[in-house]
């Protein structure tokens, strides 16, 4: 009876045995010990066989995993910083500064004095052949004394498009056709008009001063952004240099207005 049950017995592992490869991983054919299959085998029979086996499979993986950067290697990632940050500052604070008293030069030109000046005409704008293009892209402006222009436009055709744009500007100009050219009398400045104008210069120079200085924060800003990777000498001549060149532009923008104002109140 005892050897009738140990043969059914083993009958019956034997049947259960395919039930039990068939759950093999298809990467079961990397373990090679004998050992580490029979185990797995006689689990696989209890229906445990494939987490033993992918538990070893990924646990051989894991040896191979990147290892994780240290804290220093982080660090002096975060702190490699473009050597030429410096230079690349100031040019750009350099051109925003350039660019912001240019506009203050174009904006005091269109204010219409008791003297003649060429550049007075340059932001009115003559339509002709359709489009609107400025004055001195059509005509020639010139001096004849501190109260007269002379205004000859390149194509004779459109001296009247030229005497009307003039007419139409906040300029108060009635310059008079003259062959092919026109004449324009610069009349005379009263009390009330020179304070005005004044008024609009000063807000001119408050608002290019604005503009000078926003270009100094944005400098400053960049700088406190790499200034863990620079040596603290080399951040503080560079915020120097960028604060020399504000108090250079800003003399600029108000040696021109002081000039625009003199020019206003002597006509």
């Amino acid at each position: 009876m005892f050897l009738r049950r140990a043969l059914q017995s083993r009958s019956l592992s034997l049947l259960r045995a395919p039930r039990s490869v068939s759950t093999l991983s298809p990467l079961s054919y990397l373990c090679r010990s004998n050992l580490t299959l029979d185990a797995a085998s006689t689990l696989g029979s209890c229906g445990g066989f494939c987490r033993v086996d992918t538990d070893f499979l990924m646990g051989g993986r894991r040896c191979f995993a990147k290892g994780k950067k240290s804290k220093d290697e982080n660090a002096d990632e975060k702190n490699q910083v473009d050597p030429n940050f410096g230079p690349t500052v100031k040019s750009t604070a350099l051109a925003q500064m350039e660019a912001a008293v240019v506009a203050l030069s174009r904006e005091l030109s269109k204010l219409r004095t008791g003297r003649a000046s060429a550049g007075m005409l340059d932001h009115i704008l003559v339509e002709t052949g359709g489009a609107k293009m400025p004055l001195n892209h059509v005509a020639v402006v010139s001096v004849i004394d501190s109260k007269t222009l002379s205004v000859t436009p390149y194509n004779p055709t459109a001296l009247k498009a030229v005497e009307s744009a003039i007419v139409s500007s906040p300029l108060g100009l009635n310059p008079t056709p003259d062959g092919q050219r026109l004449i324009a009398v610069i009349p005379p400045l009263t009390k009330e008009n020179m304070q005005a104008l004044c008024k609009v210069v000063t807000k001119s120079s408050e608002d290019v001063k604005q503009s000078i200085r926003r270009a100094r924060q944005k400098a400053q800003d960049s700088i406190k952004k790499v200034a863990s990777g620079f040596p603290k000498d080399d951040i503080k001549r560079l915020e120097k240099e960028i604060e020399e060149m504000t108090k250079r532009f800003v003399k600029s923008a108000e040696d021109m207005c002081k000039a625009k104002e003199k020019e206003i109140t002597s006509s």
